[in-house]
């Protein structure tokens, strides 16, 4: 019943009740405006949210920023004292207790030096103090178990030569006093008059204070922080477990997910912004920054479904609203006008039949000149046209099976013209492979045995489809009684020019890589006529002569070059369907994947490797078909 009353509120758009066209076009006004006041609201909350969210973090940053700007200054205000009193080893401890006692947020202070740099004191030198809850204690650091200067907080400043923030760590002491929790440290290096590193001045913060002030504000309930250091580690998570053992990179191991991984190496850059991506199992809006000179990066977690909570609610209920109005509407209208359509009905059941094949069939004649009655006269009209149009189709489809079993004709000839039996010389292994792109090709390969010699070619003719493949006949042709007689390949491709140039109305041409190859000496003579630089071994040929394509402009002059041994090196010869075969997203197969592929030939035979790169082109296409004709001749002499 409801499909029934959707189709007769269909058929409603034909009538002329004025009432229905106001009762529609306003009900069409009523969601456009209801759409723009949602498109509105979603864009102003998304908007607050973000505003609201970056002052959080803005504020969170600038709470900590301040905190480590107070270490950094207390510091370097330290600095000096210890240079002013660097003879004097036991004021050490006095310093490194008196910065304690002056910032009282600091959790230890380490005034360490190079080994034996007080050659009294021996081999460690280090002033410790630790701040226990407002107890300060002080100790010589260092001894055979706890070898400070191996140590990151003393080495980084060593060899960076400035200060630097190091990665919340476990300073774990047996036999001096420590601080159990994690902590991180702002180490600056210590210099003599001179400039020489002679130790290192190291400030500590608990890293759980650090958690408690960047977690202390929420924007929304289910908004969490999260603190990352120059690795990606995490310092701050609500997951204690993927804290200091895992990176933000650690789930995208086993299933990837970009946006994760681009949101990492932003914070691991420095940056600051916003992203919106799906993360553990909800969609959410990232806020991240970076703290000052750290290193380390904050970012504040917002699930999309706090943000716009109270929007969704209330676009729930007022599409709940509009969605009842618009049904009992349609209720109404649709028994208005029942009666009205009840003709047009019985003209859809007649076409219907008309439809299942019956062109004979004789639609109602009403004598109506309403819509419907100038629709029944077009459904006549129509039927007839459909008839002359039924016959002119089965005498092009005629016409066409006709045609395509022509071109098989000339396919199968075509491919005739291109050898399919090689030579079997023992030292020579040659295979060759020509797959066109539409029913006949313009590229073409052949081979000629002469005396002790083989000559072997590869062209690709301009255009495609049958002008090419009659241009490719010729030019084959051409090769082999031009071989036979024993020419040099530039004769060869010269000969060939000034032939295909005759009566040429058509402006084709011929690319062609020629080639006599003596088997015993191994010398490679050849003519590159515009052709692609073959492969030798894992290397394109280097040519130094750029001769034209074959047919372009009579009288040409071709020179030839010459390899003096290419005994033991596999040969690929190629058209351009292989370097420009396309996968689905357009991109091209390229040259450096021959030169991939020709080097993982190893032992493989001529036909093996024409195999290898004919799987390889499919692999790359993906379901894509073929944008050109692609041959492919391999050879290697022993």
């Amino acid at each position: 019943m409801a499909r029934s009353q959707i189709s007769d509120y269909i058929k409603q758009s034909l009538s002329r009740k004025l009432s229905l066209w106001i009762v529609s076009f306003a009900a069409l006004i009523f969601l456009i405006s209801l759409g723009f006041m949602f498109s509105q609201s979603l864009t102003t909350v998304r908007r607050e949210a973000v505003n609201r969210a970056t002052q959080v973090l803005e504020n969170t940053n600038l709470r900590v920023n301040s905190i480590l700007e107070k270490v950094e200054i207390a510091t370097d205000n330290m600095e000096w004292e210890i240079k002013a009193h660097i003879n004097e080893p036991d004021s050490m401890f006095v310093y490194s207790r008196q910065i304690l006692l002056n910032n009282p947020f600091l959790n230890g202070c380490s005034i360490a030096f190079e080994p034996y740099y007080y050659r009294d004191r021996g081999l460690y030198f280090s002033a410790f103090s630790l701040n226990d809850n407002g107890v300060i204690s002080t100790t010589q650091e260092g001894n055979d178990h706890y070898e400070y200067f191996y140590m990151d907080w003393f080495m980084m400043p060593k060899l960076l030569d400035r200060p630097v923030w190091t990665e919340p760590f476990f300073d774990y002491n047996p036999d001096d006093v420590t601080y159990e929790a994690m902590i991180a440290s702002y180490c600056k290096p210590l210099k003599d008059d001179f400039g020489i590193f002679i130790g290192t001045l190291s400030v500590d913060i608990s890293l759980d204070w650090l958690s408690n002030t960047i977690s202390a504000v929420k924007p929304y309930p289910n908004s969490y922080t999260i603190m990352i250091g120059e690795g990606g580690t995490y310092f701050v998570h609500p997951d204690k477990s993927k804290l200091f053992y895992q990176t933000i990179f650690t789930e995208t191991l086993e299933k990837p997910n970009p946006a994760i991984s681009e949101l990492g190496h932003a914070m691991l850059r420095g940056e600051e912004g916003m992203r919106q991506l799906f993360i553990d199992g909800a969609d959410s809006y990232v806020f991240f920054r970076p703290l000052g000179n750290t290193g380390w990066s904050v970012a504040i977690v917002c699930p999309e479904s706090d943000i716009f909570s109270g929007y969704t609610r209330l676009k729930r209920i007022v599409v709940g609203i509009v969605m009842f109005g618009l049904l009992l509407m349609l209720f109404v209208f649709v028994r208005i006008v029942s009666k009205e359509l009840e003709p047009l009905k019985k003209l859809a059941h007649q076409t219907g039949t008309i439809a299942e094949g019956h062109f004979d069939q004789t639609l109602p004649d009403d004598g109506r000149v309403d819509e419907i009655g100038q629709l029944s006269q077009s459904f006549g009209n129509m039927q007839h046209s459909l008839v002359n149009y039924i016959e002119e189709l089965k005498r092009t489809t005629a016409m066409t099976a006709s045609l395509e079993n022509e071109l098989k004709v000339a396919s199968d000839i075509q491919m005739s013209m291109l050898p399919r039996v090689f030579p079997e010389h023992k030292d020579l292994d040659l295979s060759a492979s020509m797959t066109p792109a539409k029913e006949v090709g313009g590229d073409l390969y052949g081979y000629v045995e002469k005396d002790n010699s083989i000559y072997f070619c590869v062209g690709d003719v301009s255009g495609k489809g049958v002008p090419a493949s009659l241009f490719m006949a010729q030019s084959a042709q051409l090769f082999r009684v031009l071989a036979a007689e024993g020419r040099s390949t530039s004769d060869i491709a010269t000969y060939m020019n000034n032939e295909l140039s005759e009566n040429n109305d058509a402006n084709m041409f011929v690319t062609m890589f020629i080639a006599l190859l003596h088997l015993d000496s191994g010398k490679l003579e050849y003519c590159n006529c515009g052709h692609n630089a073959p492969v030798l071994n894992d290397a394109f040929l280097d040519m130094k002569h750029a001769n034209l394509p074959l047919g372009l402009f009579k009288g040409f002059e071709f020179e030839e070059e010459s390899i003096d041994d290419i005994r033991g090196k596999m040969m690929l010869l190629y058209t351009d369907g292989l370097n420009e075969a396309e996968n689905p997203a357009k991109e091209l197969f390229g040259d450096q994947q021959i030169i991939n592929l020709m080097a993982q030939a190893g032992k493989r035979n001529s036909s093996e490797v024409i195999d290898m790169i004919k799987a390889a082109v499919e692999k790359h296409r993906d379901g894509s078909d073929p944008n050109d004709d692609m041959t492919l001749l391999c050879l290697k002499l022993s």
